[in-house]
Formats: structure tokens, C-alpha cells, sequence
């Protein structure tokens, strides 16, 4: 506990949230603030909780927040599902994103498991 940038799911996290700004700096998003504005947010409370989780003194309040971050996965993989359908994203980047943060999830997943 106490490293968060040495956590490979925090790594890759940050990551996908810069990304992520990339992709809604440009087409749809650009006019469409508050969905740009939501997926956005998606995105950085995802390593901005596991950060503040891993910084925490005890397993448990750590895991919480891991949840939280957890959360925030599904509600971008969401956000992405509806951006594809209404034409936001290309499938390509569809398909790349969705991937990712269903792997983020799945790490997050194991990380709560080794802190049990």
C-alpha cells in the first residue's frame, strides 16, 4: 500500500483516461458537453480512487474505493456502449475501449481479492 503509480491497474487507468480526453476533444463530443463532460469524469475517477484507495491505512477502506473504481468502470463501458450506438465513436475505437476497460475491471477485480 502507499505506491498507487507502481499498481499496473492504476498504470493502465491513467492511461485510457487520457485517451479517453483525446477521443472527446473531437466530433460529436465537442458540442455535446454534458455526455463529454460524464465520460470524462468515468474516466479519471477510476485512477484518482484507486490512488486515493491505496493510500489508505487499512485493506478495507482501501477496498472500498477500489470498488468505487470498479463502478466507474461499468458506467464508462456504459457510456461507451451508448456513444457507439448514437454514432459518437468509431468502431474501431469502440472496440478498443471496451476491451481495455473490461480489463481494467477485471484487474480491479483481482486487486480487491489480494486485499481481502
Amino acid at each position: 500500500m502507499g505506491d498507487f503509480r507502481k499498481l499496473k491497474v492504476w498504470e493502465k487507468s491513467k492511461d485510457l483516461a487520457v485517451r479517453i480526453y483525446k477521443l472527446t476533444n473531437k466530433g460529436h463530443f465537442t458540442k455535446d458537453f454534458r455526455f463529454r463532460d460524464q465520460i470524462r469524469a468515468a474516466a479519471i475517477s477510476i485512477p484518482s480512487n484507486i490512488a486515493e484507495g491505496d493510500e489508505l491505512k487499512t485493506n478495507n477502506q482501501s477496498i472500498q474505493f477500489f470498488f468505487i473504481a470498479k463502478g466507474s468502470s461499468a458506467e464508462i463501458i456504459t457510456q461507451l456502449i451508448i456513444a457507439f450506438e448514437i454514432d459518437y465513436v468509431t468502431k474501431e475505437d469502440y472496440d478498443y475501449f471496451i476491451t481495455e476497460y473490461e480489463h481494467v475491471s477485471h484487474m480491479l477485480a483481482k486487486l480487491i481479492g489480494a486485499r481481502k
